[in-house]
């Protein structure tokens, strides 16, 4: 393999572990605040049609984002109305919003499949680039792989060295004694189920106007799903998920290089099976929580109702 299939590979690698990551990111947070959202996939379906369609009609990227963060942060919202006011069942609530989430972008998105409009472009960084093969790879992308950049070294600090962020976790662990510390529990829930949600819109947006740019139905074949298994391979640690992140880009790009030379690495209709199989592997885990979670060290109070009376 020479150098230029080499930099071929890597940097489809990282193109395609974006989305992922920004999902798997989110879910991180929402997860270390005691809340289990398993309508990541319903969430970045909705950030990539509401994503493409703001950008289509008003010719602005940036309006396409905030919309997208948007629409992402009601779905959360609405997931949080349910699991921490009503204190309803999470896996229910999660699946629920999945469910809603594929289909309504399903109808909203019919009249604009196969219409073509504004797209983020590669933004080479003057000498960083010319670093060889890394600088090529890191340094001549998009807006939207860099802020991923920024994103993951910020989450790890404000997640192991920052106060708001022991805050965070001291919920995710005891809310119980984080309340009797003062810590408002139903605040931090809802704070960082809304910021799951607006992250899980950007993944969307970020494959509906930078990877593939357009709208199609189910275009995030199921990367939903794949992001809540990462955020049990990564232990809730941010620099772990970027880990897994680029292990599902590097096989997508392995594909790609192999597709092109008419070799098949993984037949097709294995990678279609990938979001179903994942959908029962975390279904397995959640019917054997208790022993995942000693094992995996997931945060203890996740996926368990709050309600302050119930601690006097």
């Amino acid at each position: 393999m020479d150098t230029g299939t080499l930099m071929f590979i890597l940097s489809i690698t990282i193109r395609s572990s974006t989305a992922v990551l920004f999902a798997t990111l989110g879910e991180i947070f929402t997860e270390r605040s005691g809340v289990l959202n398993l309508g990541v996939e319903g969430m970045m379906l909705m950030g990539a049609l509401s994503g493409f369609a703001a950008t289509f009609y008003s010719h602005s990227l940036l309006l396409g984002i905030l919309t997208s963060l948007a629409i992402g942060g009601v779905l959360a919202l609405i997931h949080g109305f349910f699991v921490i006011t009503l204190r309803a069942n999470q896996v229910v609530c999660g699946l629920a919003l999945a469910i809603f989430g594929i289909g309504l972008s399903s109808f909203l998105g019919r009249p604009i499949i196969g219409r073509v409009g504004e797209r983020f472009v590669q933004w080479p960084i003057p000498f960083l680039q010319e670093i060889p093969i890394f600088g090529p790879v890191l340094f001549n992308q998009n807006p939207l792989i860099y802020f991923s950049y920024f994103l993951v070294p910020a989450a790890w600090f404000f997640l192991y060295h920052s106060r708001p962020g022991l805050n965070l976790r001291s919920v995710g662990e005891n809310p119980a004694a984080a309340d009797t510390a003062g810590i408002s529990v139903i605040r931090i829930r809802y704070l960082f189920t809304l910021f799951g949600g607006m992250l899980a819109g950007l993944g969307g947006a970020y494959l509906s106007l930078s990877y593939t740019p357009g709208w199609k139905e189910n275009m995030t074949s199921g990367q939903g799903w794949i992001a809540i298994a990462m955020v049990i391979f990564a232990l809730w640690n941010p620099w772990r998920a970027v880990l897994g992140a680029l292990l599902f880009g590097g096989i997508n790009a392995l594909q790609f290089y192999f597709d092109a030379r008419q070799f098949t690495l993984i037949p097709s209709y294995i990678l279609r099976m990938l979001p179903y199989l994942f959908t029962i592997a975390i279904l397995v885990i959640i019917t054997r929580w208790k022993t995942v979670r000693k094992r995996a060290g997931a945060p203890a109070g996740l996926g368990l109702p709050f309600q302050r009376e119930e601690h006097f």
